[in-house]
């Protein structure tokens, strides 16, 4: 019986062994099927964040997008706009180089048509004083032409 005691003396500390090691192994288990939860929980919350994120530009960009038209659309009615201002720029500016025209040649024909003036007035007013009687047949008359251009 002392040889049988002696190799279960010797299997009981090879099995303390390795019940040593299931240990170890079940703790190790233990630890890694708790880090891997943890692991498993970090991932889905990140897979969430990004994917909220990801919402979120997706979100960002249509509506950068919507601003972009709105604002090219503004820019191509600005753009037409100052087409449009430039053409009446253009035509008013026209116009006022027709009224300085006439301006100045009103200004430079401005004494010739005032003494045109006068001696048309002195002219009516003489033809009023024949019809009422009066004799102008010694007089002699200059008349002087004023070229108008209108």
């Amino acid at each position: 019986a002392e040889a049988y005691k002696a190799k279960g003396e010797e299997s009981s500390g090879v099995i303390a062994m390795m019940d040593l090691l299931v240990k170890d192994l079940e703790k190790e288990m233990t630890t890694a099927t708790s880090e891997e939860k943890a692991a498993q929980t970090s991932y889905e919350k990140a897979m969430a964040d990004a994917a909220e994120k990801r919402t979120l530009d997706s979100k960002s960009l249509n509506d950068k997008e919507a601003a972009r038209a709105d604002l090219k659309a503004q820019l191509e009615g600005f753009d037409s706009e100052h087409a449009s201002a430039g053409e009446e720029m253009t035509i008013l500016m026209s116009y006022i180089q027709q009224l300085k025209a006439e301006c100045d040649w009103l200004l430079k024909y401005f004494d010739v048509r005032k003494q045109a003036r006068a001696e048309e007035v002195d002219s009516l007013e003489k033809a009023k004083a024949v019809l009422n009687g009066a004799e102008y047949s010694f007089l002699q008359r200059t008349r002087k032409y004023l070229r108008s251009t209108a």
